[in-house]
């Protein structure tokens, strides 16, 4: 008995350590956790003794010690040993992996609705075999999957054999992050009647949109699509057998994609074998980044039809277009690409077969940009037009294009961070799923390079070409671009990561700041005191913008000659200080391309104007400590 009370003495000595530990201190929880463990990596790799920002701290893992453990060795013995786990992994982790997700809330409607139907603030549903051989009406779609997630909606065997009616989709799927839309046997065989998709999937991180077998077989069933997928974030959309076999159906795409970043359209089948068919393509992917489209068997076999493409791709940054076996055997087709692709950062587009084995041909390019390949293209040119081929790029010197797709105040000359200014603050809220970092004992042992591409879906249980995969290599393209002139960049899986970052560009003496709140976003605001950091000299720092991909990623960078200020941000009418917001300025503008939204907006051209911008939820910016 007497050998066992030294033991048991030393026991609650530790214990009483380790309660002492507990509750004192900065880490007020088990001092092996991972945002434990990060705190004394900060206290050793930061020179200062300022208050750590909570706002990143929050976004440190909440693994415990031994999750950390567990899921650290998986990740050791490759993504087959981790995928095995993926669903404790993403919910311990604080991941986001359900990009590919095909649940939904609720059963299917299956059997025909009786008179019109107004579905208001609607979401994540299943329209099966809905209302069939309906004669007239309208059914409408208000403020559907609004501000949702992770929207997932379906409509098969929508609306087949009607007479005269009409759908009307307004404000479908907006601000969500990942919609999963399905239209499949939609409005097949349908007689006259307009179906009308209105602000559809707008302002959405990962658009994923599928129409299969859409109004096929139909007879002058209108369809007019406006807004569509604006300003959305690397996504697709498939449009597969659209149209086929219809006869007078007319789509209209009217802002398709505008001010979209790498974006993927894909047109199989279109208007195959359709009878006068009137196509109109209205600002598809204006000033867009990346946008990139695919239109395979477009309008074979069509007669009497016209196709209609005005400012396509216009003021859009590269992009990668495909157009095969387009209007190929097609008889009396009519296509009028007016300013297609007059980019100012020219891509690539490649046309294959193009008008091939048709018949009385008129084809007109007018204002065509440079860099493109016609393989196949009509070999007797008969009926073809280029009007305005443009072999060189504009110089970006002087001048201003009116660019309404930039939200206002979104970027600003530096003369504005002055008190008593009355600006407009934009939306500065973040759309992205919540998500937190990784440990770097994790991180580290995970795949992350196009190369392992096939490693990273094992990892997260992607499959190929899938929602998750094209949002792990958007991130991948930018993470592994070489770097601008001056620039200086990494991407980020951890805090830790961060931290290196920032302390070699740096020095170890840094602090890091956002905007407070979102306060302000949208709204007329008065600028309260404004205080340069650094004193207002030019200086470097570390900007480090939010990446979307299932665990939190930042692309973080430095580049030359800029400033960096805090500013308060005040009520318009009340003038109470409502936010205090960072905002960056960029000194030497000469490296960015003539096209870039901020010379869209505020006039001039690289090199001649500074930018500035503020940093928006969720990102950073690091600076040498005052």
């Amino acid at each position: 008995m007497s050998k066992l009370i030294p033991s048991t003495f030393f026991s609650l000595f530790l214990l009483s350590l380790y309660l002492h530990v507990l509750l004192a201190g900065e880490v007020k929880r088990n001092p092996f956790s991972a945002k434990a463990s990060l705190i004394r990596y900060w206290n050793t790799h930061i020179s200062n003794n300022l208050p750590k920002p909570s706002f990143l701290l929050s976004k440190a893992s909440p693994l415990s010690a031994v999750d950390a453990a567990m899921f650290s060795k998986l990740a050791s013995q490759g993504g087959g040993a981790l995928s095995t786990r993926l669903a404790a992994f993403c919910s311990a982790a604080n991941l986001f992996c359900g990009f590919s997700s095909s649940s939904t809330t609720t059963a299917a409607a299956t059997a025909p609705h009786p008179g019109n139907a107004d579905f208001t603030s609607y979401s994540n549903k299943q329209f099966t075999s809905y209302r069939g051989s309906q004669l007239g009406g309208r059914d409408s779609f208000t403020n559907y999957s609004l501000a949702i997630n992770m929207p997932v909606n379906s409509f098969t065997r929508y609306n087949p054999g009607s007479t005269g009616h009409g759908e009307g989709f307004n404000n479908y799927a907006n601000n969500g992050n990942v919609a999963n839309e399905s239209f499949t046997s939609y409005g097949a065989s349908g007689t006259g009647g307009l179906g009308e998709f209105t602000n559809y999937a707008t302002n959405v991180n990962v658009p994923d949109l599928k129409f299969s077998s859409y109004s096929s077989n139909a007879n002058n069933h209108r369809l007019s699509f406006g807004s569509y997928s604006q300003d959305t974030n690397s996504g697709s959309q498939a449009f597969t057998t659209y149209g086929k076999n219809g006869n007078g159906v007319p789509s209209q795409f009217t802002n398709y994609a505008q001010g979209a970043n790498i974006v993927g359209s894909g047109f199989a089948g279109y208007g195959e074998l359709a009878n006068a068919a009137n196509d109109s393509f209205k600002g598809y992917a204006v000033q867009g980044n990346n946008p990139r489209t695919t239109f395979k068997n477009y309008g074979s076999r069509a007669s009497s039809g016209a196709e209609r493409f005005e400012n396509y791709r216009d003021q859009a940054n590269v992009g990668d277009d495909t157009f095969q076996s387009y209007g190929r055997d097609s008889s009396s087709a009519k296509v009028g690409f007016l300013n297609y692709g007059k980019s100012f950062n020219e891509g690539v587009d490649t046309f294959k077969e193009y008008g091939k084995g048709g018949v009385d041909r008129n084809i007109n390019f007018k204002s065509y940009g440079v860099n493109n390949s016609f393989k196949g293209y009509e070999n007797d040119k008969k009926g073809i037009s280029f009007a305005g081929y443009r072999q060189k790029g504009p110089t970006g010197k002087g001048g201003k294009v009116v660019n309404r797709l930039v939200e206002e105040g979104k970027f600003f000359r530096e003369a504005i961070l002055k008190t008593g200014t009355v600006f407009r603050m934009p939306d500065i809220k973040d759309k992205m799923p919540e998500r937190s970092f990784l440990p770097r004992s994790i991180s580290s042992k995970l795949p992350f390079s196009t190369s392992k591409i096939s490693e990273m879906r094992g990892v997260f249980g992607a499959s190929e070409n899938s929602t998750l995969e094209r949002v792990m290599l958007n991130a991948l393209a930018e993470c592994e671009r070489p770097p601008s002139p001056g620039e200086t960049k990494r991407c980020v899986a951890s805090i830790e990561d961060m931290i290196d970052f920032s302390a070699t560009v740096l020095g170890d003496n840094v602090v890091v700041r956002t905007t407070e709140n979102v306060h302000g976003s949208g709204q007329q605001v008065v600028i309260g005191s404004v205080r340069g950091v650094n004193g207002g000299q030019v200086t470097k720092s570390v900007s480090c913008h939010q990446s979307l991909f299932p665990y939190l990623l930042y692309y973080c960078h430095s580049v030359p000659k800029v400033r960096v200020y805090e500013a308060d941000i005040l009520d318009l009418k009340t003038k109470a200080k409502i936010n205090h917001g960072v905002a960056i300025c960029h000194l030497d503008t000469s490296a960015w391309s003539p096209g870039h939204a901020a010379f869209l907006t505020l006039g001039s051209g690289p090199g001649l104007i500074e930018v500035c911008h503020w940093i928006f939820e969720n990102d950073m910016t690091w600076a040498t400590a005052d």
